[in-house]
């Protein structure tokens, strides 16, 4: 099956070829213990050895596949390894909203009522890369609002991971019947609605809630949300 990833990719070539090999190993077209050539990826891209290394780098930093003596060997995304993946962002977006909680700004909740809205719409008309899309978006913009540099640093290092599992979450979902999408909207609409409350543990509960559900609703990496 072919995925809408034009929103994936990269600044750079090798960005590039990391998201489509990440998206090929997170759904399982590339499977776990699988060795990869460097020449091979090279040739599927048609491109030099150069931005296959800089991606086959990224994905070994993502703990995707390890670097053994006779290539590169895949290693994966264990439903474990998506639970840790979760604990990390609850972790993150915990200390993100409640940060944000502290510093209210209407303009701040017009961003994120925008983004829900848009979320709305691509789910009016199925499109599977924009919903993915304006998901991420929707937490992305209330980390980078934090302003704490190593909370964003750390976001930055899963968020190739995340945005992916977000695209291929958005393709299940959106095949779904329409009280499964609306609950999944309404759950940013819920934790928008916190930070409209100013108490901090409000925000907290809601925060502990959605993370929460997101662990006990899937059973492999598209279920998670």
């Amino acid at each position: 099956m072919q995925y809408p990833v034009s929103w994936l990719k990269g600044t750079t070539l090798g960005e590039s070829i990391a998201s489509q090999l990440r998206l090929r190993i997170i759904n399982g077209e590339i499977p776990h213990g699988e060795i990869l050539s460097e020449n091979r990826i090279a040739t599927d891209f048609g491109t030099s050895r150069s931005p296959v290394r800089e991606a086959l780098k990224l994905l070994s930093s993502e703990g995707l596949i390890t670097l053994q003596r006779m290539g590169v060997q895949v290693a994966g995304l264990s439903l474990n390894n998506i639970e840790e993946l979760v604990d990390v962002r609850c972790l993150i977006e915990s200390f993100a909203w409640q940060r944000i909680g502290a510093d209210y700004s209407e303009i701040r909740i017009s961003t994120l009522n925008q983004i829900i809205d848009k979320m709305q719409l691509a789910a009016k008309h199925r499109d599977i890369a924009e919903f993915a899309h304006q998901q991420y978006s929707f937490h992305e913009y209330i980390i980078t609002e934090a302003k704490h540099t190593r909370i964003l640093h750390l976001w930055n290092s899963i968020s190739g991971i995340v945005k992916t599992i977000m695209l291929l979450t958005a393709r299940d979902l959106l095949t779904q019947e329409e009280d499964k999408i609306q609950y999944v909207i309404h759950k940013h609409q819920w934790l928008l609605e916190s930070l409209e409350t100013r108490e901090p543990a409000i925000i907290q509960e809601r925060i502990e809630t959605y993370f929460t559900d997101s662990r006990n609703t899937f059973a492999h990496p598209h279920f998670a949300e």
